[in-house]
C-alpha cells in the first residue's frame, strides 16, 4: 500500500493524480470516454492500476475530475472577481471574459465532459450541476449587484443574461477555432462587451 501512495512515479517529479489525468484527458479527447479503458489510461500514465484506484475510485471519477478542476479554477477566478474593489461594471466584465478565456484554455477538458457526461453516475451528475449552479449563482448576483445599484437595467432578468453568456461559453468548444482570426482574449473580450451592452439602461 505504501507504493501506491506514492505521489510521484520515475522520478520525474509529476504527481501520480496529474499523470493520471493528463493521460485520461488525452486519451478521452483521441478515442471517446466509452471506448478508453482503465488499462489504456494506466499505461499512458506509466502506473498501476492499484495507483489509479488509490486516487480515483473509478473511471467516472476521473471524467468528473477533468471538469471538476477547471470549474474550481474558475470558481476562484470568479471569486476574485467579485470580491474586488473596482466598480461593478469592470468587475462584471473581468469575470465575463475570464470565463471565457480559462475556458479555451481547458478547451478539451471542457469538449470531453460536455460531450461525456451523460456516462456519469447520478450522484456525480447531481455533483457537477450543484457546482456550476454555485459558479453560475456568483456570476448573477453580479449582475444583480449591479442592477440594484443602478448601473444596470433591470429590463432584462440576471437569470436571463447569465444563461445567454453561458449558452456562448458552455458550446465554444463546438465553434471556436484556435486558428480563427480572433485570439481568445480578444474573443472574450468581445463576448463580455456583448453582456455589457445587454445590460446598459
Amino acid at each position: 500500500m505504501a507504493a501506491v501512495a506514492r505521489t510521484t512515479t520515475d522520478g520525474d517529479g509529476t504527481p501520480v493524480p496529474q499523470r493520471l489525468l493528463a493521460a485520461a484527458t488525452r486519451l478521452f479527447a483521441e478515442q471517446g470516454y466509452d471506448r478508453t479503458s482503465v488499462q489504456e489510461i494506466v499505461e499512458a500514465a506509466g502506473v498501476t492500476k492499484g495507483a489509479l484506484y488509490h486516487y480515483f475510485g473509478s473511471k467516472d471519477d476521473l471524467l468528473h475530475e477533468v471538469y471538476a478542476r477547471v470549474l474550481r479554477l474558475q470558481q476562484e477566478r470568479l471569486d476574485a472577481f467579485a470580491d474586488g474593489s473596482e466598480p461593478i461594471e469592470q468587475r462584471l466584465r473581468g469575470a465575463a471574459a475570464d470565463v471565457v478565456v480559462t475556458t479555451i484554455e481547458n478547451l478539451d477538458d471542457a469538449s470531453i465532459f460536455f460531450r461525456s457526461m451523460h456516462h456519469l453516475s447520478p450522484e456525480k451528475n447531481k455533483q457537477v450541476r450543484a457546482e456550476r449552479r454555485r459558479y453560475h449563482e456568483r456570476f448573477r448576483a453580479l449582475i444583480e449587484e449591479g442592477q440594484k445599484a443602478g448601473v444596470f437595467s433591470t429590463e432584462t432578468p440576471a437569470d436571463l443574461v447569465v444563461d445567454y453568456h453561458f449558452g456562448s461559453v458552455h458550446h465554444l468548444s463546438t465553434w471556436y477555432r484556435p486558428d480563427g482570426p480572433l485570439t481568445p482574449q480578444q474573443l472574450a473580450d468581445q463576448l463580455a462587451d456583448l453582456l455589457l451592452r445587454a445590460l446598459r439602461p
